[in-house]
Parts: C-alpha cells; structure tokens; sequence
C-alpha cells in the first residue's frame, strides 16, 4: 500500500481548503481592517460563511507559536482560552479576521495569512494584531457584524426594487441611479458601524497588552503602516477614502494609548525573535518558488533558519538527498526538537520509504505527546508500511489525537483505513461517515453511518453515534 493522504502536504504542513459548509444559521466572516481593499470589495467580499471556501494550512509549530501569543489575550479578556482556535490561511496579504467557528456552534476562531507572518518584522507586531482580534471577540463583533450587515442590506434592497421598476416602466438612468444610491446608502450605514468597531477593538487590545504587560507599539506600528496604504489609495479612490474609517485619528488615538503604557518600550526577547524567524523561514521554504529561497538563504548561511528554509525548498523540488541533509544537520543541532524530527519522518514518507519515516515521527511524538498532528503524522506512516503489527499502534495514537481534534477528517481517513486493515468493516464504515460529516459531506456522512448502524451492535456507543449521524447529517442534506 503506498502513502495515502487525501490532504496535499508539502514539508511538515498539511494544507487543505476548509469550507464553512456544516453551520445551519447564518455566519459572518469579519475581516480586520489590515488588507485595505477597495471599499466595494470589502462590502462584498465576507459572504455568509456557508458559501466560503478557505485554504487552511495546518502545522503544529506555527499554530502552538500563535497559541503561545493569543493564550495570554484571551485570559485578560475573561476569554477561556480552549474555545478559540488559530487557524493559518494560504493568502499572501497581511490579514487576519475573528471568525463563528466552522466546527463548534458557539466558538470563534482567529484567522492569520501566511502574508501576516511574512510581511511583519517582529513578534510584537504580530501579537498587536491579535490583541486587536481578541477585542473583536470578546465585544461580541462578529455576531453583530452579521446583523449590521443584514440592516445595511435593506436600503441596498429598496433601492434595487426602485430601480428595476424605473428600468421596467423605461426609465434606464433614474433606475441605474435608484440602485447606485441604495448601494451607497447600505455601504455607508454599514462603514458607520464598522468605523466604531474598528476603533473600539482596537481600544480593548491595547488594554490587554497593558493586562499581559507586553509593548502596544506593535499594533501601532502595523496600523500606522495601513494608514500609509491607505493614503496612497487616494490618488485614485476618492470616495473610498471619505468614507472610509478616519485612519489618522485612529492612529492618534492608538498614539495616545501607546504613550501611556508603561511597556511601551519592551522589546520581543531574543528567543521570541529566534522562534520567530524560525516559522518565517519554514514558511518561506514552504510557500515560495524553491529556487528563489535557495537564493534568499544561500549555502553559506549556516543559521537555523536558513538550513530550516533550504530544508523544505529542496524538499518541494524534489531533491530529497538535499534535504535530508539540511534537516540532519537541524537534528544533530537540536536533537530535542520535535518539529525537526517530524521533518525527517515527513521526508521519509514523501520518499515511499514509510519504514525510515516511523522512527522520527515517534521520536517527535515522544518529545511532544500532546499535539495531535503529529501523532496522526506517526499513524499515517505505521499504515503506510503494511505491516499488520504497526496496525492497532496506529489506531491507538489516532483515538488519541481525536480526543483532541474530533474533526480532522484526516484522522477519521486514517481510522477507517485501520479498522478495514483489522477486518472491521462496521467501524471503518462509522470512521467515514465522522470523516464526511467533518468535511460537509452530509449525504455521504448519512449513507455510511447507515450502512454502519445496520452491522454495529445495537445500543453500544458506536451504534448510538452512527444513529445521531444518520439523523444530523440527513437533516442537514435535506436543508441544503
């Protein structure tokens, strides 16, 4: 059996387009005011999130660096912390959004692209910025973000009807005019709105900079940076800039707060500086053109981060020789680092040599027995070697990686390929089943649930979830 993976993965990373396709109420994705898009744009772009489709790159280090940021915010914002997720998106913008989870009804998550990670220079900044989504948050913004967007949208309408019954009754101009200023009309109740939003968010992170002790200049910075976008955007979008948030006095009053922080000269520590350029580096590998990394971080650099980026641009050329070696060189280094013996299983595999490709991926495992995607990583290559005394420790480490993420749909993958090995059809037709009903697939998550239900024992815990899937999943089927 060769390496099967429904999920792409390049390098360590698992990359995937997450689609907000499961939540049956409205949802509103709300985009941080950092991108500065044509205003239209903005008003358009966040569509109801059961229509989004949105590439998700998956990586344990990035995600526990961003954990390690935003953990302290949502702390001093009376946040518990396990109900925020961070997700990092495919996009090259500097950008990041709060958004309804796409998984738990009643949770949120923070979005970051990778553009936000390469784009900035320091930790600080970073951490800026999710102090700002942490006050969008813990305001409630993006639940009323959806509702001010539904208000604004009714003059958006009339003027509609208004305009096509001109255009009807032969008055093209007068109904072209009735639309554009209905479309003016929802804009501007909409960016009233927003404008205070904006401004108010901002506020509250840089009193939890102030909570965690940790220097306001960074989000300070980062706007001060938009602001300067936005200025040049006047030359040939007047309309957007009258309308759009007044961005100097917001920076003056972010100015103001920074000048009253007692922390406002902190500086990121060298180790948060190192650990940063670190995952700036693992990203460059992974996003960019290889030969263009070769040439950023060339074989004279003998830096970490330099043989980390090399590491994984040899790996996507494929040269696998090379990159072997880079990440030899990372272990004899650093031979308590998990991440970097993920990177060898990771290449191993790539390498259909699955056998090599175990050991690391437990000593990874070993070092970091908590984080889920690494052990799903160890299973994945134990099944992938075909042999039958690998099968039940494969299964073991997937049950508990689901324990902490029941909806990686790579996991329930991974499951259902294990228990068809052991011969157990009912539960690998059970494990598909979570797999589409994670994914959105609800009438393939109904057919195999059923199929499960039919053969499972009745009334054990597993017939019980096959029955509530069936039921969910066919109901939302229905509904879509």
């Amino acid at each position: 059996m060769a390496f099967c993976n429904p999920l792409p993965r390049i390098g360590a990373m698992t990359f995937r387009t997450l689609t907000f396709r499961r939540r049956p109420r409205t949802s509103l994705v709300r985009a941080a005011l950092f991108a500065l898009p044509a205003l239209v744009c903005f008003f358009v772009a966040p569509p109801p999130a059961a229509a989004q489709g949105i590439s998700i790159i998956r990586d344990t280090e990035i995600e526990r660096v961003l954990e390690s940021y935003e953990r302290p915010l949502l702390i001093a914002a009376g946040i518990d912390p396990s109900t925020v997720k961070m997700r990092i998106v495919d996009d090259p913008s500097l950008n990041a959004f709060a958004a309804q989870s796409p998984y738990l009804a009643d949770s949120e998550d923070i979005f970051v692209n990778t553009g936000t990670f390469l784009q900035l220079k320091t930790p600080n900044q970073l951490i800026g910025i999710l102090a700002h989504e942490t006050g969008h948050i813990a305001g409630g913004d993006v639940i009323r973000g959806g509702i001010a967007m539904q208000k604004a949208s009714i003059p958006m309408l009339i003027g509609m009807a208004v305009g096509v019954a001109a255009m009807i009754a032969g008055g093209g101009e007068a109904g072209m005019g009735a639309i554009m200023m209905g479309q003016q009309a929802a804009m501007a109740q909409y960016l009233e709105f927003s404008r205070a939003q904006e401004a108010t968010a901002d506020q509250r992170g840089l009193t939890y900079l102030d909570r965690t002790h940790q220097s306001p200049e960074g989000m300070l910075q980062v706007f001060q940076q938009m602001a300067q976008e936005q200025a040049m955007s006047a030359d040939y979008n007047k309309q957007f800039v009258s309308d759009h948030p007044a961005d100097r006095q917001r920076i003056d009053e972010l100015q103001n707060r920074v000048n009253a922080s007692p922390y406002k000269n902190l500086k990121d520590s060298p180790a948060a500086v190192d650990e940063f350029h670190m995952i700036q580096a693992k990203l460059i590998g992974y996003i960019s053109n290889p030969d263009a990394v070769l040439v950023r971080y060339p074989a004279s650099d003998n830096s970490d981060e330099a043989y980390y980026a090399r590491a994984m641009a040899y790996f996507r050329k494929p040269d696998m020789k090379d990159a072997l070696a880079q990440a030899d060189t990372l272990i004899k280094r650093h031979p308590d680092n998990p991440y970097f013996w993920e990177m060898l299983g990771q290449i191993y595999v790539e390498m259909s040599k699955p056998d090599k490709g175990v050991a690391p991926y437990q000593k990874s495992v070993d070092l970091m027995p908590d984080a889920p995607l690494l052990r799903v990583s160890l299973a994945a290559a134990q099944l992938a070697t075909e042999k039958q005394a690998l099968v039940k420790p494969a299964l073991e480490n997937l049950k508990v990686a689901l324990q902490q993420e029941n909806d990686s749909t790579f996991a329930w993958y991974e499951v259902a390929q294990a228990y068809s090995d052991l011969g157990n059809q009912p539960m690998a037709d059970l494990s598909t089943a979570e797999r589409f009903y994670w994914s959105g697939g609800m009438k393939q998550a109904a057919m195999f649930a059923s199929r499960a239900a039919k053969k499972l024992p009745r009334g054990s815990i597993d017939w019980q979830r096959a029955n509530d899937i069936v039921s969910t999943a066919s109901a939302q089927a229905k509904s879509n």
